[in-house]
């Protein structure tokens, strides 16, 4: 299991890049004076590349190979790495914050392929993933804890300096455990949707952040619902489409997509502001609010091997409404906190707020990624996983965007209240949508079972 391993790092690095970066923002936007927004794009920037290029780096591995393709991927995170810690205005550093993405979907995407086609039994493929997801998952954990211990003790520069290191070590141990594979069919670049697809992200983001209500709110919303209907027409009418709408638009599909995007905002975007409100709550040290940060975090470690006997008890519906009522009382449960009078309460309110939107979104995180791929015909799985990464990618930076928006359109404390009510509102309603939805009948694998 060596090669999985070494690919494993990468994920590793590219996911703890976007969690460890949290704990900078505060420092970050202190010394190149970045408002709300400002810190918003600073992570958008990267998320937008990174859902952007998810759309086309698979076609190019396919074409020049999917070692090569996770090796220039590498290279271009760690040369914009270096620039994001070189970067002297919040301009330099969103471009290049935007090509660290660009690198990071390569990554990832050539060592997703990679695994494929090193391991093509089942079983072996199961362990190799599962490697995949346990880096990912400790990427994700400790990101903010580890950030925080850097940020505070080094400064927020040296959280990008430390990905040279393990970007160096990806370039020579992936060359020597890992051949380079191409597979037999290669699929077109689909330049047109890469571009309209990105063109309604990038309008969406600018307008939640940028714009403060009326009509120019209303016109950027409508552009960007126009460039994506284009996309959408544009793949139903493609040969091979990165998004088959036929293949996706079920009751069961969007349900699931409803709640890929509410995980993504009531638990993932909120973690981008919380460290600010710990500081300013609490009066804690980065590297302190890092330590706070594990709460919200370790569940995602802990509690998915649950999730995963839970949803064969309950079914898909039950649980996924169960999940997301968790994160919805735990959104809730900032809101008391900042509302009690007593510094102990609310230290007590925040740390069950921080484990209850934990505890949801490793429940629900985890098993929505199966229920995609579990709902398409088998020969579009690869599509489907694809699908996913981008729903959720698209979904972390929409919510990052509105929250900032909330939150940038009013006074501190006020703001925090109105940006965890939104987050709970949006969880709960998509707590309605699963039980909504989804069919009693359906149990985890996608099966059709009579529940009783």
């Amino acid at each position: 299991m060596w090669p999985a391993l070494a690919l494993s790092l990468a994920a590793f690095l590219t996911n703890f890049d976007v969690t460890a970066v949290i704990m900078a923002l505060p420092a970050v936007a202190t010394e190149l004076q970045l408002g709300i927004a400002g810190q918003a794009w600073m992570m958008d920037a990267y998320s937008l590349a990174f859902t952007a290029a998810l759309v086309v780096a698979g076609g190019v591995a396919d074409r020049s190979g999917r070692r090569r393709t996770m090796l220039a991927g590498n290279l271009v995170f760690a040369a914009a790495s270096a620039a994001c810690a070189m970067a002297v205005g919040g301009l330099s550093l969103g471009l290049a914050r935007m090509v660290q993405g660009i690198g990071a979907a390569f990554v990832m995407t050539g060592g997703i392929a990679l695994i494929a086609g090193l391991y093509p039994q089942a079983d072996q493929r199961t362990r190799a993933l599962a490697c995949l997801g346990v880096a990912s998952g400790v990427a994700m954990a400790l990101g903010p804890s580890l950030g925080g211990a850097i940020s505070g003790w080094l400064g927020w520069r040296w959280i990008f300096l430390a990905n040279l290191p393990a970007c160096l070590v990806a370039a020579v141990s992936i060359p020597r455990l890992v051949p380079e594979m191409r597979p037999s069919v290669r699929r077109a670049l689909d330049h047109v949707g890469m571009a309209l697809f990105s063109a309604a992200l990038c309008v969406l983001v600018a307008t939640l952040l940028n714009v403060q209500g009326g009509l120019r709110m209303t016109i950027g919303i409508g552009l960007a619902g126009v460039l994506l209907a284009g996309f959408l027409w544009q793949q139903r009418h493609r040969r091979e489409p990165i998004f088959d709408p036929a293949i996706f638009v079920n009751r069961a599909m969007v349900a699931v997509g409803l709640l890929l995007n509410a995980v993504s905002l009531g638990y993932w975007a909120v973690l981008v502001y919380l460290p600010g409100l710990l500081g300013a709550t609490f009066g804690w040290t980065t590297a302190e609010c890092g330590v706070a940060m594990l709460m919200a975090t370790l569940p995602m470690l802990v509690v998915p091997p649950l999730g995963a006997r839970l949803v064969v008890r309950l079914g898909w519906r039950w649980h996924f409404a169960i999940a997301l009522a968790i994160i919805a009382a735990g959104d809730l449960a900032f809101v008391a906190a900042l509302a009690a009078p007593d510094a102990m309460l609310r230290l007590w309110l925040a740390g069950i707020a921080m484990g209850g939107i934990g505890c949801g979104a490793a429940l629900a995180h985890p098993q929505l990624s199966g229920a995609v791929v579990a709902l398409v015909p088998p020969a579009h799985a690869g599509m489907a996983a694809a699908v996913t990464v981008i729903m959720r990618q698209a979904g972390f930076a929409i919510g990052i965007a509105v929250l900032g928006a909330v939150l940038g359109g009013s006074d501190r404390a006020g703001g925090y209240v109105w940006m965890f009510e939104v987050a709970a509102l949006v969880c709960a309603a998509a707590s309605a949508v699963a039980l909504l939805l989804l069919s009693p009948a359906i149990r985890a694998g996608g099966e059709e079972q009579q529940v009783t």
